[in-house]
């Protein structure tokens, strides 16, 4: 008899912690909406290694306000308020937490708001059945159809697992000197814990010392893990 069940939800299960979350409690008064390439720049000054990691990278800063990241003011040059709460992120390897550590006590210069980075812990991935980027990098000209189904192709060929519920949410631009990059929430949704994790880890797309293809679990959603 050849007998197969669904993956059993209910058991707990051990996220991998070869690649963390480090994240970075901040005093800052105030930072440009679009301060991506600003704080990638701060940041490669004392991380260089960073800027072509294959899993490394920097997570867009967001406040409580800009309802936990999913939704952004429309007004690019508008400017965020930090609260004591907010927080400064990297997606790293765990070999290289020990260097990024040694940010603080830094003070960045984000496009003339000046950022001192303090105490860091250590974030171990979620196993969410839902997770989403808010940044992924799309072409200008591409249509929804055409980003959600290279999207499903690339998460084939990094996890050989074929997805069957992705949305694709609101736009945004990246302003950098060399040009303006545009880009899309994605939320995939159904996933199974291996799939979930190997997402996060890896991110989808390019830019992540921008802050694109970095994966979240979606708080709004029951975790995979019944004890959470």
């Amino acid at each position: 008899m050849f007998w197969q069940e669904d993956e059993d939800k209910s058991l707990p299960y051990q996220a991998p912690e070869d690649v963390v979350d480090l994240s970075f409690a901040i005093k800052c008064k105030s930072l440009p909406v679009d301060h991506a390439w600003a704080l990638s720049e701060e940041i490669l000054k004392h991380l260089p290694w960073m800027e072509n990691h294959e899993v490394a990278g920097i997570h867009q800063i967001h406040v409580a306000e800009s309802n936990n990241g999913w939704l952004r003011p429309d007004d690019e040059d508008a400017l965020l308020y930090p609260s004591r709460r907010t927080r400064m992120s990297l997606r790293l390897p765990i070999e290289k937490v020990p260097d990024a550590e040694k940010l603080t006590g830094l003070v960045l210069d984000i496009s003339g708001h000046p950022l001192e980075i303090k105490s860091s812990s250590k974030k171990v991935f979620s196993n969410s059945g839902v997770i989403f980027s808010r940044y992924v990098l799309s072409d200008s000209e591409e249509d929804e159809n055409s980003f959600l189904s290279r999207m499903a192709a690339e998460i084939k060929n990094k996890t050989g697992h074929k997805v069957k519920k992705m949305l694709c949410g609101k736009s945004h631009t990246i302003k950098t000197p060399e040009k303006i990059l545009h880009t899309k929430h994605l939320m995939i949704a159904d996933l199974d814990n291996d799939t979930s994790i190997k997402i996060q880890q890896l991110g989808l797309g390019t830019g992540r010392h921008l802050g694109c293809g970095i994966f979240l679990p979606h708080k709004g959603i029951k975790s995979l893990n019944a004890s959470e």
